[in-house]
């Protein structure tokens, strides 16, 4: 439990409530129902074994933060709760409810268990890999995918790194599960079509030395051109993979249903790191309970990839 004011609000409450949901009660010494439901709020906090914030307001020494929030509900008793999650105020309630109320309140915005625990897995396998642990990094992802398997970005994580590590079947193994997904569903997820992507130029069989023979004869047999970007890309030779594709945008966009651009694309989305989540901007006078996207850092290679599929499309 955490007593916020002006000097911590900014990084208790706001930015804090990036990283897990924070319920925020707004109280004070003379409210009796307040009294009331303050036990409860931190026998459920104990409860949900972290998986949510309970952070105390007094609305007497910090009107400045109650009064704000009391206006954007429309609210003029207390006790008053407040939902924080992604750095913004989500939802709310008025009053002394009883325990099984507010745990219906809590679990439309509070993450299973299941799911923090991939998350912290996932954290742990980005650290490791950093450090080179690569084995250990593993059986973390593993880990991650096993105890939360609808956790895609998990499972896209575990997938590329059996692939990086070239152990390939039991890369389609872990794919098995979402194939479907990533084919059928009406929007796919880009980063599971570009494994689907992956895997598959492992299933062509390729003599390199043959391929480029055939192009150096003809420049536009798309076909071996094709079949030799697969190979770069089961090679791992991501960017050798996307220059062949390009040739082939370039002369023949539409070529074979895109194939081509799609494969530039998925290659895009294997080498990208996903968007980092928004932080907290720093406030000056006016008291605003809002955050801002964070800047996101661009990869000169990716970046000048990118500038060549859009000169060669457009």
């Amino acid at each position: 439990m955490i007593d916020i004011t002006l000097q911590n609000f900014e990084a208790e409450l706001i930015t804090a409530s990036q990283q897990r949901p924070v319920l925020l009660d707004i109280w004070a010494p003379w409210c009796g129902p307040c009294r009331t439901l303050g036990p409860v709020l931190e026998k459920l906090e104990e409860a949900y074994a972290g998986r949510f914030t309970l952070a105390k307001l007094n609305s007497d020494e910090v009107p400045e933060i109650a009064t704000q929030l009391s206006q954007m509900f429309g609210v003029r008793s207390i006790p008053f709760c407040v939902m924080f999650a992604g750095g913004q105020p989500v939802d709310g309630f008025v009053g002394a409810l009883p325990e099984a109320q507010i745990r219906e309140f809590l679990d439309k915005h509070v993450p299973p268990g299941e799911m923090l625990e991939a998350e912290a897995d996932v954290a742990e396998a980005e650290d490791l890999m950093a450090e080179g642990d690569l084995e250990a990094a593993l059986q973390k992802l593993a880990h991650a995918v096993q105890t939360d398997p609808g956790n895609d970005a998990a499972r896209f994580d575990y997938i590329k790194a059996l692939l990086e590590m070239g152990l390939v079947a039991e890369a389609r193994e872990a794919f098995a599960p979402v194939a479907v997904k990533a084919a059928d569903t009406l929007v796919p997820s880009p980063r599971l079509a570009a494994l689907a992507t992956w895997l598959q130029a492992y299933e062509a069989e390729a003599d390199p030395v043959a391929l480029q023979a055939a192009i150096a004869a003809n420049k536009r047999d798309f076909e071996a051109r094709f079949a030799l970007a697969q190979h770069h890309l089961a090679g791992q030779r991501f960017t050798e993979a996307m220059d062949e594709l390009l040739e082939i945008i370039m002369r023949d966009k539409a070529w074979n249903g895109e194939a081509a651009r799609k494969t530039y694309v998925a290659i895009l989305e294997l080498l990208t790191k996903p968007a980092p989540k928004p932080a907290a901007e720093a406030k000056t006078g006016t008291l605003e309970l809002a955050g801002k996207a964070a800047i996101v850092h661009s990869d000169p290679l990716i970046d000048s990839y990118r500038r060549k599929l859009s000169m060669a499309l457009f």
